[in-house]
């Protein structure tokens, strides 16, 4: 009978298996960098991706509200009350807290007959906003009509006589002179939820009388909405004193509403949008942003990480061409004779700084708004 087959059964060597470890932790080394690579990349992607959603954003937006400034002012240049010592403001909303740069704008003045605070279609805010990075920031407004509540000739408005509410009387027909918003079929109730007047908006109020001789004279105002009252057909929308953007002033000698009022006038009203931007680090500190505010009410947040706000503007004076960052006050011109807005900086930076710094975009264009002064610079 054989003996039994004996087999050695040998396990790995303290030295194989050190050389195992060793290239097992590289394998591992090698594969935790390449995951470490692309979850890095993935997330400047997302950053990126996000950065250019807001940039998009709020470039379409502070372009659309620029190209839309003056329009149906019909050039006009609207007197804001004055001679009260009170000047009228934007910037502030119902809270009531005032948000550009922490405290209210005066509208821009004329000086040719006294003091007199003046409404443009495009009003220039050099320098007006925060400081950041070192550099000083810029607003700027734009003014227009609101044409998605239909006020204007269709409804019968009667002022009080101290200025300080207006009856809106709504006809039983629509009248021939009431332009209707797209797509509305009947004249829109002035509390509707959607398109509603609310505290903050500012109307546009123009009264006309005509002489025995058949001659028209218009005057007109702005007026801020403090409050709104009735339904149905009859509203009674109220102009009080101390409102946030200081444009109710009955005992201004010029600009009040009150001096509208007279008989046998004619009284129609429009709503203005008054929309500026800026920005804001007063929020979330160290994180500016861009913001919209319309007329009295809260401002929007628009897009985050906004670091760089900055504008000049093209003016026609004395038959040239000129450029000014100040809109040209410092020159004693006025915002009516801008033709364009030149975005020197709109500039956006990502949320986290990565390891070669910030991902950033900037935008640098110029804005011809359609209804601010046109001259041919190229006549025939």
């Amino acid at each position: 009978m054989g003996q039994p087959l004996r087999v050695r059964e040998h396990g790995f060597s303290l030295i194989e298996m050190m050389v195992a470890m060793a290239v097992g932790l590289v394998v591992m080394a090698g594969a935790m960098q390449l995951f470490s690579r692309a979850m890095s990349a993935t997330w400047t992607v997302s950053q990126k991706s996000e950065m250019q959603q807001d940039f998009r954003a709020a470039a379409n937006l502070l372009t659309q509200d620029i190209s839309l400034a003056g329009s149906g002012l019909s050039n006009a240049n609207i007197a804001l009350p004055s001679g009260t010592g009170t000047a009228p403001v934007y910037g502030c909303d119902q809270t009531p807290k005032c948000w550009i740069n922490g405290t209210a704008v005066a509208y821009p003045t004329q000086t040719s007959s006294g003091t007199i605070y003046y409404m443009y279609g495009l009003i220039p805010g050099y320098q007006l906003g925060p400081t950041i990075n070192g550099v000083k920031t810029d607003v700027i407004t734009s003014v227009y009509t609101d044409s998605t509540l239909s006020i204007a000739n269709c409804y019968t408005i009667a002022l009080a006589s101290n200025g300080l509410s207006a009856t809106f009387t709504k006809p039983s027909t629509i009248p021939t002179a009431c332009a209707l918003p797209t797509n509305v079929t009947a004249i829109q109730n002035l509390n509707d939820p959607v398109v509603g007047l609310t505290p903050g908006d500012l109307l546009w109020v123009k009264a006309t009388s005509v002489s025995s001789s058949g001659v028209a004279s218009t005057r007109q105002a702005v007026a801020e909405v403090t409050s709104i009252t009735g339904s149905g057909s009859t509203y009674t929308v109220n102009f009080a004193t101390g409102d946030a953007l200081k444009i109710n002033q009955p005992t201004a000698a010029t600009g009040g509403l009150k001096a509208l009022y007279g008989t046998s006038m004619v009284v129609s009203a429009t709503r203005l949008m008054v929309v500026s931007y800026y920005l804001d680090n007063t929020t979330l500190p160290g994180t500016p942003r861009l913001v919209r505010q319309v007329s009295g009410h809260t401002p929007v947040p628009v897009a985050e990480n906004v670091v760089a706000l900055q504008f000049n503007y093209n003016l026609y004076n004395s038959g040239a061409a000129v450029v000014y960052a100040d809109g040209g006050l410092s020159e004693g011109l006025t915002p009516n004779q801008i033709t364009a807005v030149n975005i020197l900086h709109l500039s956006i930076r990502s949320q986290v700084k990565g390891t070669v710094g910030y991902q950033g975009m900037d935008l640098q264009t110029t804005i011809s708004g359609r209804n601010l002064t046109f001259t041919n610079s190229y006549p025939l």
